[in-house]
């Protein structure tokens, strides 16, 4: 039995961006708190001394042991489901401040059209725009609602960037200029500038000066190390949870983060959560945790799959529709959502090794419904960049194609090119299908005996379709920045999913909205079937805009945050008011 410990105000599962933020909201209310993460301690010197390829992009230090838990995935129901086995083919994040902490720091704000993306897709083109089984939904909030939360999270984490020219209205600027300018971001600029387009910084949170937050906490300076994806920052500049929301929330005293704590269900009476039931990887002891509100703030996969180890709400059917949990998986793919055109120079020379992982410039002229899809064969869109994170000597080494792969012409081609290329690349947003989703799988379990979650997905012609025309966008912007040879990526008509997760853009699986019978939680990330259990993170995106996630995580977490607050000073009982107003295909 397990052991059964002292009720605290909150337990939180996770101690990333979403739950780091929350625990820090609700700590500095008095609230007392506390977090159950599965991987390691760390602090922010962990990682002083850390630039070791080897060690963090080939052998994924930082990233979670996939022999003891991990997803299974297959392409259709006809199929049966694999354990995903290799960090290779899986970035899912571990240890104090999860993947916050070995992110590359690009940070945007979903567009007003993402959130009310079914009512103004049928505004503007008809109900008959929207393809037979894409269950596409409003959120049931908008950007206004959201902005507050938004400006929020930008001043926490002190986000470095300019104003997007045909962005959405601010209440106010990044609190800190953007990045520096280089070379090749400024032929970037100057030829989509050329060809019409609306270039500005990608949003950063590798800062761009020391700033101190609003909480007290200081971050360092950016030094354009090049070290920011799959590691922990070296200076202490690049936000993260290790150094802003986590110390936060420590110093109150109200919040305690217990590591090595892995959660395996939500302990509920059917009406209400009453705690966590979690196993101490290390001594295998079982702890029962009780709380008046529980949050499950974990990476998507987590969550879902926590919702249904415990049944709580109504697993997702794909044959009759009905339920919700596991409903819209949806992500940024690596092999159709992330695809360009790389250009080779013959004469101009680049400094490829130096950069940020949001070292980079953006256009917005295709995001969202920023182009007319009346006669476009898909719908959304995608944004196109030059991120210039900064290449590592093991993985990289690009030539034009044609080239030998050993002997004298490799080697003068990988010598003469080293700093003569760029990557321009789109990244595409992706819908949700009736067939595209999470459930518990029948075969495969983790260490201690439960099921794994189990995805299915598989591509459609939407994606196929937006992926070639923001290709061709990105083959045009080489062109006009002046490549001696352009290489646009290619997509075989019959590309296929591959099982692979390695963007850490994913979501779905207990989606959002504002009528209980089409989601799981409101807008305050409440579960509409259990008042006290709050779900938080990208799981509760209906669909994946184009853009990063981690901003919109942030703004909901606050929002989240404040409903928490709400809930417990006022008595309980649900935030939103249930809407049975059709608002999704």
């Amino acid at each position: 039995m397990a052991k059964k410990l002292s009720k605290v105000d909150a337990v939180i599962v996770g101690s990333g961006w979403a739950g780091g933020i929350i625990a820090a909201e609700l700590a500095k209310k008095g609230y007392k708190v506390v977090g159950l993460e599965r991987g390691e301690n760390k602090k922010p010197e962990d990682y002083i001394g850390t630039k070791d390829e080897l060690r963090f992009s080939r052998r994924y230090e930082m990233m979670q042991d996939l022999t003891k838990e991990t997803i299974t995935s297959r392409k259709r129901d006809s199929e049966t489901a694999l354990p995903v086995r290799t960090n290779e083919n899986a970035l899912l994040g571990t240890d104090t401040g999860g993947a916050g902490v070995h992110w590359n720091g690009v940070n945007f704000r979903f567009l007003p059209y993402d959130f009310e993306i079914y009512s103004k897709t049928v505004e503007r083109y008809g109900e008959g725009k929207i393809p037979k089984d894409m269950t596409l939904q409003d959120w049931g909030i908008t950007y206004n609602d959201l902005e507050k939360y938004y400006d929020q999270y930008e001043k926490m984490a002190g986000i470095s960037g300019e104003k997007n020219p045909i962005g959405p209205e601010r209440s106010d600027d990044y609190p800190n200029p953007p990045m520096k300018d280089s070379p090749a971001i400024r032929l970037f600029k100057e030829a989509t500038k050329k060809l019409g387009y609306h270039p500005y910084h990608i949003p950063s949170a590798n800062v761009s000066k020391t700033y101190e937050n609003p909480d007290g906490q200081t971050i360092n300076a950016c030094m354009y190390c090049a070290f920011c994806e799959t590691y922990g920052c070296d200076f202490g500049a690049k936000s993260d949870p290790l150094v802003t929301v986590l110390p936060t929330a420590k110093k109150t005293g109200n919040y305690e983060l217990r590591n090595g704590a892995n959660v395996t269900r939500v302990l509920h009476d059917g009406k209400r959560a009453t705690g966590l039931l979690y196993t101490d990887n290390t001594t295998g002891i079982e702890y029962a945790q009780p709380a008046d509100i529980v949050v499950l703030a974990g990476f998507i996969f987590t969550n879902t799959r926590l919702l249904l180890l415990s049944e709580i709400g109504t697993p997702y059917n794909p044959k009759s529709g009905k339920g919700i949990i596991g409903k819209n998986f949806t992500g940024h793919f690596n092999n159709i959502n992330y695809l360009g055109a790389r250009g080779f120079f013959d004469e101009k020379k680049f400094n490829n090794f130096a950069g940020a992982g949001a070292f980079g410039a953006t256009i917005d002229d295709f995001s969202g419904d920023n182009i007319d899809h009346s006669q476009l064969k898909f719908l959304h869109g995608f944004e196109v960049q030059i991120q210039t994170t900064g290449n590592r000597p093991i993985a990289t080494n690009f030539v034009p194609s044609g080239t030998p792969s050993w002997g004298k012409e490799f080697k003068d081609k990988s010598l003469h090119y080293t700093n003569r290329n760029l990557y321009v690349n789109a990244l595409a947003g992706t819908l949700p299908w009736k067939n595209n989703y999470m459930d518990l799988d029948p075969t495969y379990k983790d260490f201690l005996g439960n099921p794994l979650l189990r995805v299915t997905y598989k591509y459609t012609d939407q994606d196929k379709n937006l992926i070639k025309y923001a290709i061709g966008k990105c083959e045009e912007i080489m062109k006009e920045m002046g490549a001696d040879k352009v290489e646009p990526d290619t997509v075989p008509d019959d590309i296929d999913f591959n099982s692979s997760y390695t963007t850490g853009h994913f979501g779905g699986g207990v989606i959002m909205g504002e009528d209980p019978d089409t989601s799981a939680v409101n807008n305050y990330s409440q579960m509409w079937d259990m008042d006290n259990l709050f779900v938080v993170g990208a799981s509760s995106f209906p669909h994946f805009p184009n853009y990063n996630p981690t901003e919109t995580v942030g703004a909901l977490a606050y929002r989240a945050a404040e409903g928490i607050d709400n809930y417990l000073s006022n008595g309980g009982g649900l935030l939103v008011n249930r809407q049975n107003k059709r608002k999704n295909a």
